[in-house]
């Protein structure tokens, strides 16, 4: 429960089944990965990956977390059993590691797990070198990662289905059937097959990007140097772009935008580039179902528009029921987007009505900057693993590339608005916007504007771009007005000290931009 990769927190747990043990062998080792299987009180079930190990008990006191250690009576011992997480235990990691090289399997009681190498592994790897030395990454979300020795990093998957997980079928493809290199190559994986047939995948074995932090973190960095140059200056009206952000990638960026931006434009662009060559790469597929671009469907396009007006129902409802707890600036910006409600559920009506000759594809499904390293020098792509939140099928599914277009784009809007908003010594997080909000909206339009010019440059031929700009713009126009209004809601829920981001986001796509 205080695990930050266990997704049940807010639900009652029923009961929670072992579904198999199964040993991880090597001498001297007493390892092994558990699939348990948690129900709840409602909803349905999950089935999470649990690697144990077993230690003596002053090892446990000495090297393991006493949060994370499990002490319990055995009858037919004569001491205690210590158990603790695996990850932990440099000698379970490096066991998997060269699982993973010598392509072992270790049976459990129904089924076994397999360890698999690809042709990338003996590059990233040669057995030449001394042996490397396993670390478990603490910035740990809805999986955990083990780095080792700077050359390879193996994800463990927490939450599991069955079924292949994105994150290693997409690598596999990009790694195996194309010369795209901005993602880390995958040399390996571990899978679960049971006696039944059916297979689970448990991690994802990948190469170490060396790398100076996230795409978020490098953004943050640029906007503090470009708020610093704004404090105490003022921006003129006529200076505010004031077109749709499609019309505005269009134009040439002024003179006055790069001076004021900076070289941060260039890595816009750049970003904008290799994602296009993403989207391109995974929609040259065309022998694998899985991956082989179609059409749109209509029954796809019907219910894309269903499930953004039921969302536009539940979280406008949500702020609705939670305004008057808001401060007054806060609430003022509510009564508005909330006055555009009917507007927001028109704008999916009338994508529904519009046949739209759309191409979905494989994308990234949980695109953002966070989800991007950056070297240095230039971008790799990361995480194809999909919103966790979702099922496995959900996140397989072929989605127009648009959507990962507009998720980039919500996250340089949230770049924008985030260091306004964070305590600290005076202005406030009110004063911060009332001095620097029209520093924030000119610096993500321009931002925006050169993502999406370069992503465009790129694509403009591809199958999956609308020659018609009026076609374009309603794709585009939805799928940021989707992203946004998922975002209201996760901020209400989760921080909402943030849901002026959304709000504004939201206002800024059904009112005159600017």
């Amino acid at each position: 429960m205080h695990r930050r990769w266990f997704g049940g927190k807010a639900r009652g747990i029923r009961t929670v089944e072992v579904l198999d043990v199964v040993p991880v062998y090597r001498p001297a080792l007493r390892g092994c990965l558990v699939l348990i299987k948690v129900r709840y009180a409602s909803g349905s079930d999950d089935t999470y990956d649990i690697p144990l190990v077993r230690v003596p008990d002053g090892a446990a006191q000495t090297v393991f977390d006493s949060a994370s250690v499990l002490k319990f009576p055995y009858e037919t011992f004569s001491e205690d059993i210590m158990l603790a997480d695996a990850l932990s235990d440099e000698l379970f990691l490096s066991c998997l590691l060269e699982a993973i090289a010598q392509g072992a399997s270790f049976r459990g009681s129904k089924g076994e797990v397999r360890a698999v190498s690809t042709n990338a592994l003996a590059a990233l790897w040669p057995r030449t070198l001394d042996p490397l030395v396993p670390s478990l990454m603490k910035a740990e979300q809805s999986n955990s990662s083990v780095v080792y020795g700077q050359r390879l990093v193996l994800k463990i998957f927490r939450r599991v289905e069955q079924g292949i997980n994105p994150d290693l079928e997409i690598g596999l493809f990009l790694t195996q059937q194309s010369s795209f290199r901005n993602i880390p190559p995958v040399a390996g994986h571990l899978e679960y097959l049971s006696d039944d047939g059916t297979l689970t995948s448990l991690g994802v074995l990948q190469g170490y990007v060396t790398n100076q932090g996230d795409a978020w973190q490098f953004t943050l960095r640029a906007l503090s140097e470009y708020y610093g140059k704004a404090q105490g200056r003022t921006l003129a009206a006529g200076d505010i772009p004031r077109d749709p952000i499609l019309a505005l990638s269009d134009q040439g960026l002024p003179d006055k935008a790069r001076l004021r931006i900076g070289s941060y434009l260039d890595a816009a662009a750049l970003l904008g580039r290799r994602t296009a060559e993403l989207h391109m790469t995974l929609a040259s597929a065309q022998q694998d179902p899985a991956f082989t671009p179609e059409r749109l469907s209509e029954a796809g396009q019907q219910g894309f528009a269903i499930s953004a007006r039921d969302l536009v129902t539940a979280n406008f409802g949500l702020l609705r029921r939670l305004r008057a707890e808001m401060p007054n600036h806060i609430r003022q910006k509510a009564d508005e987007v909330l006055s555009l409600e009917e507007n927001a559920c028109r704008r999916f009506q009338l994508f529904a009505e519009r046949r739209l000759p759309a191409v979905v594809t494989r994308t990234h499904g949980d695109y953002h900057l966070g989800q991007v390293l950056f070297t240095g020098n230039d971008f790799v792509i990361i995480d194809f693993e999909g919103e966790p939140a979702r099922s496995l099928e959900e996140r397989r599914r072929k989605r127009s590339p648009l959507q990962d277009v507009a998720g980039m784009l919500r996250s340089f809007h949230y770049a924008a608005y985030a260091p306004l908003l964070q305590p600290g010594p005076a202005p406030g997080p009110y004063e911060g916007l009332q001095a620097l909000g029209r520093w924030a909206y000119y610096w993500q339009r321009w931002v925006s504007a050169a993502f999406l010019k370069a992503y465009l440059e790129v694509s403009r031929d591809s199958q999956f771009i609308s020659q018609d700009t009026q076609e374009l713009a309603l794709l585009l126009d939805a799928y940021l007005l989707d992203k946004a209004v998922y975002e209201l809601g996760y901020e209400l829920n989760n921080r909402p000290s943030w849901v002026q981001i959304p709000l504004e986001g939201i206002s800024q796509l059904l009112l005159d931009p600017g």
